[in-house]
């Protein structure tokens, strides 16, 4: 019997699980909620997702726009085994008494602190540390991009120290009131949050950020600086990173040199949305020094996250005990390393 999932907040991170998880073979859309009839909630149709509302108020606005409505969040929960919680940041903890009463699991996004949930989720780092568990967060798009390099190398070398410097986007996409067009923004609370939020998933990890927003909706890029216990060479980091799951090298000398040219590769490989769910490292900017590697990579904060929740579903609902086979299993559906 396939799991019976509910997606709380159908937007940029949520549309995304949802077909996830439309792609899995043990898991299944009960339910999607939009709070407004856009052309996302229009979409959802499009995909044969049922549409709830957040409340019984808005129900009249969706179906003066001819949208079918199903139901309120309240009903939803009441049909489902588990919620993915992709509301904006700030808002799942309005969600989570309700998610309570009605003796539902929940998966939180890393728009919200770690104790919301008291286990913060990377599924190569900690994938049985959610096995059962009532409530869950993945942690954000730069957190999942900053685990899935440094967790493989402090397995094989050891992390004495780690610096990053995280150029963040300014906004997504799709968002028209996004950052300034011609300017750079320091994050002047030092040192950043993504240090510590990489500490819930990696607790021993001596790591500290900084991070600037640009004017790019595309990606954000890390520029990371980490000093290894053991000795290693160039070649034998990326031999490490060529046998993890979700990292994936482009070379500046094949024409890839940005962020843009990635996304462009996303699409040329047909990819869905043109998404890019790995982490993309630079194979050709990976250099290491004395005992300090540094590298760039770059994140896609659309979609990195989207594996990590179908594989955090698969650990809370006991439906995989080896989290290896979980990602094996969702990177084939996702056609993630295509």
């Amino acid at each position: 019997m396939k799991v019976r999932v509910g997606i709380n907040g159908y937007g940029t991170i949520g549309k995304r699980v949802a077909c996830a998880v439309k792609a899995q073979d043990d898991m299944e859309i009960i339910g999607v909620t939009k709070t407004r009839p856009s052309y996302e909630a229009r979409l959802a149709g499009m995909e044969g997702f049922p549409m709830y509302t957040a409340t019984a108020e808005q129900v009249a606005a969706f179906e003066k726009e001819g949208i079918k409505v199903a139901g309120t969040i309240e009903d939803l929960l009441g049909k489902v085994d588990i919620i993915v919680d992709a509301t904006p940041g700030g808002v799942a903890e309005n969600y989570k008494g309700l998610y309570e009463k009605a003796g539902v699991k929940a998966i939180f996004q890393g728009g919200e602190d770690h104790g919301l949930a008291g286990i913060s989720f990377n599924a190569f780092a900690n994938y049985n540390e959610a096995w059962g568990a009532q409530f869950v967060r993945v942690v954000s798009c730069n957190t999942t991009g900053l685990v899935r390099t440094l967790y493989p190398l402090d397995k094989v070398f050891g992390l004495d120290r780690v610096s990053a410097t995280i150029v963040r986007r300014g906004a997504d996409p799709s968002d028209i009131k996004g950052s300034a067009l011609n300017s750079l923004e320091p994050s002047l609370k030092l040192p950043t949050h993504h240090g510590p939020d990489a500490q819930t998933i990696m607790p021993w990890l001596n790591i500290t950020t900084m991070a600037v927003k640009a004017p790019t909706t595309l990606m954000h890029l890390h520029c990371i600086a980490a000093d290894l216990r053991k000795k290693a060479k160039d070649q034998d980091v990326l031999s490490v990173w060529d046998n993890v799951p979700r990292v994936k090298f482009v070379r500046g000398k094949d024409g890839i040199k940005s962020t843009a040219q990635i996304m462009e590769l996303g699409r040329d490989l047909m990819r869905d949305r043109g998404d890019f769910m790995e982490i993309v490292v630079w194979q050709d900017g990976v250099k290491v020094v004395g005992n300090t590697l540094y590298y760039y990579q770059a994140i896609h904060q659309e979609s990195d996250v989207v594996p990590e929740n179908i594989d955090c579903i698969r650990s809370m609902m006991k439906l995989e005990p080896d989290g290896m086979k979980s990602i094996s299993k969702t990177d084939k559906s996702l056609s993630i390393g295509k």
